[in-house]
């Protein structure tokens, strides 16, 4: 049957039900409980009010079983005409699987064992008046899945538990940090000047003020300012924008989780990491041994640690001391971005990025000892100017976190910014973030700073190879 034909056939359905005078956009029954509670706390003969979506329906003459669902559970339906009268019974055949109803009668379970309702009185709360996707088949486009999301979210089971995973991360994130003494902030997501981090921004303007603004790449800037004003401990579960590629590893709008501790630097953000990450798995999963894309992570052995430094030097033989042309002809000649005429040192850094992820252990890994010259926001190491106190961490070869020792000089941080600007191509050229500088002027304590891409780390603990499936809505091309 086409789909014009069944939406035809679902009007005239609804037609019905409003001649007979029965509402159909109605509301619940008071005192209603969902169904996973009328389940747990099932005893035989008791009366209950539940509302749900139908997901199947059968007749048998005088009698209607149906399948009520919601997001806690499934529960039959028993709807007899001496139960409900003649008058309601026949409006049964209006309602189809994928109306909302809500019902009204008592509790019991068939000779097979199955939990069921003895429906006294019944609702309708919608009426679908497209079809759900078959059964049998669920929603295996992929396009079609990201774009109606909610079709994905009713014929995929396992993909509405991936999303109630999600959120449970994110409580469990936000559990540990509180519990650990921090304070959960909220910093401004359109920026004067795009920064805390490299990337490509996107541009807005307000009208009042008639100026441009940028979405924020990262609320570093403005969460560091709050460590001079006095707030030792805070965190960011933050939406954050960068105007670059897609891929199965990267969406312009992410979620980052930023903390940022007075009086520590990066090798306590190392334990931290490492705390946060074990705790979430051990709270969400109940273990920290996992498998990912047919491996196993092992959360409780020792982290990995490996040197930025070293590997460039072995597979490149690129040192910090190189100008970023210098880098971009050592790249090439080893077969590396052959047609760029020209990279920054943090574009590079980034190719470099993707080479040592293909090598990188499935199991937790501390990349440390970063050119300087590529952080422009951490300290240097006082045994080597040339490399920073920052570190990478890497789970099955994907970065999910990022954290140095923040640079709090204020003449030094001024100078780097200006050197950044120099180096910069034209278009991506910004003006010093002199607000930053001024916040620093005023005191900063030394302090370590952690990222943690949570859109990554859910990938990882729901075993999704896409960035996309654990996004609801991620972005998408507009339809032709």
């Amino acid at each position: 049957m086409e789909i014009n034909e069944i939406i035809q056939q679902r009007q005239e359905k609804l037609a019905r039900l409003q001649a007979a005078g029965k509402p159909v956009f109605d509301s619940g029954f008071d005192g209603q409980v969902n169904i996973g509670q009328a389940l747990s706390t099932f005893e035989e003969n008791k009366p209950v009010a539940l509302s749900g979506r139908i997901f199947a329906k059968r007749s048998h003459g005088k009698v209607f079983f149906m399948d009520l669902r919601d997001v806690t559970g499934k529960i039959q339906l028993y709807i007899k005409s001496d139960y409900i009268g003649k008058e309601n019974f026949a409006l049964l055949d209006n309602l189809e699987v994928g109306d909302f109803i809500s019902v009204k009668g008592d509790l019991f379970k068939t000779h097979t064992g199955e939990f069921t309702v003895k429906v006294m009185e019944f609702r309708v709360l919608a009426k679908a008046l497209r079809p759900l996707p078959e059964k049998w088949h669920g929603l295996k486009d992929v396009e079609l899945r990201f774009r109606q999301r909610y079709l994905d979210l009713i014929s995929n089971e396992e993909v509405k538990n991936v999303f109630i995973l999600r959120t449970k991360i994110i409580a469990a994130i936000r559990k540990f940090l509180d519990e650990s003494g921090y304070l959960e902030v909220e910093t401004p997501m359109m920026h004067y000047i795009a920064g805390g981090a490299a990337g490509r921004p996107f541009v807005t303007h307000h009208n009042e003020y008639d100026m441009q603004l940028f979405l924020r790449i990262a609320p570093e800037l403005y969460l560091k300012e709050l460590l001079v004003g006095g707030l030792d401990r805070v965190y960011e579960i933050n939406r954050s924008f960068r105007n670059e590629g897609v891929s199965t590893r990267h969406n312009p709008e992410f979620t980052m989780l930023e903390v940022y501790t007075a009086y520590s630097d990066y090798a306590g953000m190392m334990k931290l990491a490492q705390d946060l990450i074990t705790y979430v798995a051990k709270e969400v999963l109940g273990k920290t041994e996992f498998e990912y894309q047919g491996k196993t992570i092992n959360l409780a052995l020792p982290w990995l640690e490996k040197s930025f430094y070293g590997i460039v030097k072995q597979k490149f033989e690129i040192s910090p001391e190189d100008s970023p042309e210098t880098m971009l002809k050592k790249l090439q000649a080893k077969g590396k971005a052959r047609e760029v005429q020209f990279l920054s040192r943090s574009q590079i850094a980034k190719i470099i990025e993707e080479v040592l992820e293909e090598d990188m252990s499935i199991n937790p890994t501390f990349v440390t000892d970063y050119f300087a010259s590529m952080c422009p926001l951490a300290k240097n190491k006082k045994d080597n100017p040339y490399v920073s106190e920052r570190f990478e961490l890497f789970i099955a070869g994907m970065e999910v976190g990022n954290a140095y020792s923040e640079l709090n000089n204020p003449i030094e941080q001024k100078q780097r910014f200006q050197e950044e600007i120099k180096d910069a191509k034209p278009e991506d050229k910004k003006n010093v973030d002199e607000d930053y500088v001024l916040a620093l002027e005023h005191g900063m304590p030394p302090a370590g700073g952690l990222g943690i891409g949570i859109d990554r780390l859910v990938m990882l603990l729901t075993n999704q190879a896409s960035i996309r499936d654990v996004i609801l809505f991620p972005l998408l091309r507009p339809q032709a």
